[in-house]
């Protein structure tokens, strides 16, 4: 993590394929990319937020000849109307959105791979290998599947099922095998630069049995970066692609903001990327002098039906299908909370709807809408000051620190489902505080009144605290509950309160107005 004052916290999603519109594979990636970004930014860091689309390339081609039209028109239309629009959808904070068909990217391209070749990091060759179109990849034959059924004696990518198909080019190679052994000293000497555990030991192992030299270049067709010392060739998609990562933030182009944003300090990816990330371009900033990123994560696949969410099979799902119904707030805590990350996960929308009636509509929402309730009751909305604690408020605010600790040692390990995991330990807390305290019970005798002030003092600020902790998971929600709660006026803004000190005690003023409005999460009909 970046300590100098001017440095800043950069995170990236993967560069999204336009050759479809999205799924919620892709808003998964990007909602957890958001989650930790918008925790780093309530940790007060300084923050850049990446993602975008990759544009060239065979498979973008294809898809655009298939729909009768011509690439840039295909990759134009499918970032207008599908890609940014979803990142709407799911409330993204992202600062930048590139596309590897933009002139500053373009140019700073061409200037990397030329200096490669004055470098003489690249020769030309010829190669003849399997080749899955899906992947934009070549396969090693160990890589590939015998296929079954009526691809029965052919060979298929194991990822998209498809048969390989086999190309035999002139191209231009970058020398990679020279890094097999600089890349093994690199993870021995960084071992949280690949994660998790099992991701970092497929790559390890990978790079052990050797690497071989790369084709960086396609020359039967046209839709790429040209090689600028020979333009009858395009640059490799992926060598294309994976510079999105530098140029967006200034390589080659504005040295002072690259300075002060690079390295990423997490790229986060597929599994089935991970080499491209995790071998690939580490080896390209090393043959061109640029420091390597801090971390490559890798997640595991989300599953519908036991299948990798895929269009081609049919087991895509828009995001806007789910947010129409449960709210992009749901959609995100959903997301975020029921998958461990770095492992598969499945969708159901049996688990989406019994979770949002568990745990946001009866519990967490039932919580605001309870204490909200009462003191506009008790009170006439107005926040009342507490009298002396007593154990149960000083156990309350035990959970309350205990969930901030927490959660942020779980977002340091990159472990969204175990922060919020953490955080619900307050929610559960605080609605099990009420429950004892029965303030209802207590209102009915005048000479307690300053004990029903303080239980409703207490759980509001529970309130105020998770508030503050699920804001980068809720922000929706989070926001109007902070109104709620009349913090707005009384602390500021809620994405400028220090997460560090959001477990201290104490911080809402009483006097407050506190409004009941509309459930954050309104039960849904079966």
């Amino acid at each position: 993590m970046p300590d100098a004052a001017d440095s800043t916290f950069y995170v990236t999603t993967p560069i999204y394929y336009v050759n479809d519109a999205p799924h919620i594979g892709h808003a998964y990636t990007t909602v957890v990319t958001d989650f930790i970004a918008r925790w780093h930014r309530q940790r007060q860091e300084d923050v850049w937020f990446l993602t975008g689309t990759d544009e060239h390339g065979q498979k973008v081609l294809r898809t655009a000849e298939a729909n009768k039209t011509d690439a840039r028109t295909w990759a134009d239309r499918l970032v207008e109307n599908a890609w940014k629009p979803v990142l709407e959808t799911i409330d993204a904070s992202n600062d930048d959105f590139i596309r590897t068909t933009e002139d500053r990217h373009v140019e700073r391209v061409k200037e990397f791979i030329q200096g490669l070749y004055d470098a003489g990091e690249i020769f030309e060759g010829s190669y003849e290998g399997a080749y899955c179109v899906a992947c934009e990849e070549y396969k090693q034959p160990g890589d590939l599947i015998e296929g079954t059924g009526e691809f029965a004696g052919q060979q298929l990518c194991p990822i998209h099922g498809r048969p390989v198909e086999i190309l035999a080019e002139k191209n231009y190679f970058f020398r990679m095998s020279q890094y097999t052994d600089k890349l093994l000293e690199f993870y021995e000497r960084n071992p949280d630069f690949v994660q998790p555990e099992s991701a970092r030991n497929e790559v390890v192992s990978f790079v052990k049995q050797g690497l071989q030299d790369l084709s960086i270049s396609r020359s039967t067709f046209d839709w790429g970066v040209t090689v600028p010392w020979d333009e009858s060739h395009v640059i490799y998609v992926w060598i294309d692609a994976l510079l999105n990562y530098a140029t967006a933030v200034g390589y080659g182009a504005d040295d002072e903001k690259f300075r002060r944003t690079w390295p990423a300090d997490i790229h986060f990816v597929g599994k089935d990327i991970l080499r491209f990330h995790a071998v690939i371009w580490p080896a390209m900033l090393m043959a061109a002098g640029v420091p390597l990123p801090r971390k490559v994560f890798a997640h595991g696949w989300l599953l519908v039906g036991g299948e990798k969410m895929s269009k081609s099979k049919l087991t895509g799902i828009a995001p806007a299908e789910i947010t129409d119904t449960f709210g992009s707030d749901a959609f995100r805590y959903y997301f975020l909370r029921a998958i461990a990350f770095g492992s598969d996960g499945s969708f159901s929308w049996e688990d989406i709807a019994a979770r949002y009636q568990a745990e946001l509509a009866n519990g967490f929402g039932n919580l605001a809408s309870r204490v909200a309730a009462m003191v506009n009751k008790y009170f006439d909305g107005s926040l009342p000051a507490p009298a002396a604690s007593t154990e149960a408020e000083e156990a309350l605010a035990a959970v309350a620190e205990r969930a901030v600790a927490e959660a942020d040692a779980a977002v340091e390990r990159v472990a969204p489902h175990d922060a919020l995991a953490a955080v619900w330990s307050l929610v559960e807390a605080a609605n099990g505080y009420i429950t004892e305290q029965q303030p209802w019970a207590v209102a009915k005798d005048e000479s307690q009144r300053e004990r029903l002030a303080t239980i409703l003092y207490s759980s509001a600020e529970a309130l105020r605290v998770l508030a503050v902790l699920l804001n980068a998971a809720m922000p929706k929600a989070c926001a109007r509950l902070w109104e709620s709660l009349g913090a707005a006026e009384a602390l500021g803004a809620l994405a400028e309160q220090p997460l560090a000190d959001a477990g201290r005690w104490g911080q809402l003023v009483p006097g407050a107005p506190v409004t009941k409005g509309d459930a954050l999460f309104p039960r849904l009909d079966a």
